[in-house]
């Protein structure tokens, strides 16, 4: 069998991937909290640890992974956005637009995260379904003395959990000196934390054992991944910006809530996206989610490309550079696959050992991409490049077909410029001038057609940046 090395944050190292139970293995990932589109750094979680399900399916079976990944429903910023509709004008109750407004935006991320080739989890839960799962949790922790209720309010006692700290390497005293914390007169130490809040009348609530409220964020993924996977499960995993207080305090509950179970036994976390160099952020301009991106064109495929060229814990710069030029690779592996793939053979062919490699080390998804540049390059391995592609997620088998009749129809559009390219050619091989044959050369080049002049004659091929518009006239 194949040995998978991971990163565990919780250890600093990379580890022996040994799952409990290599016949139900299980993942959890931190979701979306859903009131606005995904951005492009919300992406990259979602695309690394897609790649990650992929080889752990080919590595134990398909229906040996459970994949799990939440969406959190209940939350103050969807409160928020929910009451600004109704006070510009929506009908409808704050409830309903709340429901509104989670189910569009659950809509939104699906059709997004679906057009960047990442596959469906096993299990979505929603945290609205299991408000009754996170109050059993709490009425425990209180039980086991390591909750409180105060003034509505049900907290957390770091203290009482002395492991606290450990995944991020700090203490509780050095978290304290350096992060900012709530305040609030009921709580024993400026670190506790809430599971449980009070409601008023206008916001949603349930009922509990300490009045009409809400959960608090992180006691929502610690009850739906005990509940889906069970007190100790194999692989936790992230952004980097959700290892504190998120992570941290998931494990802190989790652990003294069931504390003969380990929670998670690996934990992955994805370092930050860049734009141009810059951290992304809507006051510098360069904020844009994943459907922006669609919409001005760029395909899915070419996204994942670009975010899968960075190695996951290593900060991600997302240039137009690369997206260009990944756009135009995809389609350099299409043109290949028009010339030499066998797309029936395909079907009958796993992922390639040197992909599977790669990603068997600490999911090394540029190392994969490079081994997908060594197929491309003999055309004997075409037919394997085209089984990797879907594999990777980078391009579907179903549509590779479609995506070479797409290439053949261009290409069928460029018989007459070859022609044309050509008698201007055997002209200048009369007359020695060649300017002409530089000059419709060119045009067609900026057009974004790729032009080849051998023994044997013209060949011209569209490249990603084809324009079909820009060749009338010529």
């Amino acid at each position: 069998m194949v040995e998978i090395r991971l990163t565990n944050t919780k250890s600093r190292g990379k580890e022996i991937f040994r799952p409990i139970d290599p016949a139900r293995v299980g993942l959890y990932i931190c979701g979306p909290t859903v009131y606005d589109r995904a951005h492009l750094g919300n992406a990259r979680p979602v695309v690394v640890f897609d790649v990650l399900v992929r080889l752990l399916r080919h590595v134990y079976g398909a229906d040996h992974v459970t994949y799990v990944r939440n969406f959190t429903d209940v939350d103050d910023k969807i409160n928020a956005t929910a009451l600004a509709r109704q006070q510009a004008g929506a009908p409808g109750t704050l409830e309903d637009l709340i429901r509104e407004r989670t189910e569009e935006t659950i809509g939104w991320y699906h059709a997004d995260m679906d057009a960047l080739g990442a596959a469906r989890p096993d299990f979505e839960p929603r945290a609205t379904d299991y408000i009754g799962q996170m109050i059993e949790m709490i009425e425990v922790l209180i039980v086991r003395g390591h909750a409180y209720a105060a003034e509505g309010h049900v907290l957390f006692d770091v203290r009482s959990y002395p492991e606290y700290g450990r995944l991020s390497g700090r203490s509780v005293d050095d978290m304290i000196a350096g992060a900012r914390v709530e305040v609030a007169p009921f709580k024993r130490d400026p670190m506790d934390f809430v599971l449980w809040k009070p409601s008023d009348d206008g916001l949603p609530g349930w009922d509990s054992p300490w009045g009409r409220g809400r959960p608090g964020w992180h006691i929502e993924c610690s009850a739906m991944s005990y509940e889906l996977l069970g007190e100790s499960f194999d692989i936790h995993a992230g952004g980097i910006d959700l290892q504190f207080p998120h992570h941290e305090n998931e494990i802190a509950q989790s652990c003294c809530a069931h504390p003969h179970g380990q929670f998670a036994n690996v934990w992955l976390h994805n370092e930050m996206l860049q734009v141009e160099g810059k951290k992304m952020s809507k006051s510098l301009g360069n904020f844009f989610t994943v459907r922006d991106l669609l919409d001005q064109g760029i395909p899915g495929e070419v996204i994942r490309y670009v975010l899968m060229q960075t190695h996951y814990r290593s900060p991600m710069d997302w240039t137009e550079e690369k997206a260009v030029a990944a756009r135009s690779k995809l389609e350099d592996y299409v043109w290949m696959a028009e010339k030499y793939a066998d797309l029936a053979k395909a079907r009958m062919i796993g992922p390639h050992e040197a992909v599977v490699a790669a990603l068997a080390d600490d999911l090394n998804t540029h190392a994969a991409l490079m081994a997908l540049d060594r197929m491309a390059n003999q055309s004997d391995l075409v037919t394997d490049l085209v089984a990797n592609l879907d594999f990777l997620g980078l391009i579907k088998l179903d549509q590779m077909g479609a995506r070479i009749g797409e290439l053949r129809e261009k290409v069928a559009g460029l018989a007459s410029y070859a022609e044309k390219l050509q008698a201007l050619r055997d002209v200048a091989k009369q007359t020695k001038d060649f300017a002409p044959v530089d000059s419709f050369k060119e045009m067609l080049t900026n057009a974004g057609v790729a032009v080849q002049m051998g023994r044997e004659g013209v060949e011209l091929a569209p490249m990603a940046h084809f324009d079909a518009n820009e060749l009338k006239g010529l």
